[in-house]
């Protein structure tokens, strides 16, 4: 998506990283360059204003199940070995798009 106007964040970079925003996971000034793009660039902005409710939506309806504290441990765990390069415990790879096959998905009968 672009709004067809030049900005010094390209719309493509404000629309792929959109939830890290949105988590506040990026440094403040990225975050300063966005809230500029989202002033700029109204189809950005509405994409954005978009996504934020969807995720309170999701917190509103799905944010009360508490989670398993080992659980928890296992995920952030791998979360880490993967992003440090390191395999996961269980001694598979992390599957890459070759990897997945592009048959189509019927759906089953009960």
């Amino acid at each position: 998506m672009s709004c067809g106007e030049p900005h010094e964040t390209d719309c493509s970079e404000v629309l792929d990283h959109l939830y890290e925003f949105l988590d506040s996971e990026m440094p403040d000034v990225d975050r300063d360059k966005f809230r500029q793009h989202f002033e700029e660039c109204s189809p950005c902005l509405e994409k954005y204003g978009l996504e934020q409710a969807v995720k309170k939506l999701v917190k509103r309806c799905c944010g009360h199940d508490d989670v398993p504290s080992d659980l928890r441990a296992k995920v952030m765990g791998r979360l880490d070995l993967i992003r440090s390069g390191g395999q996961p415990a269980t001694g598979r790879s992390v599957p890459s798009d070759r990897d997945v096959t592009t048959a189509p998905v019927t759906p089953q009968e009960s």
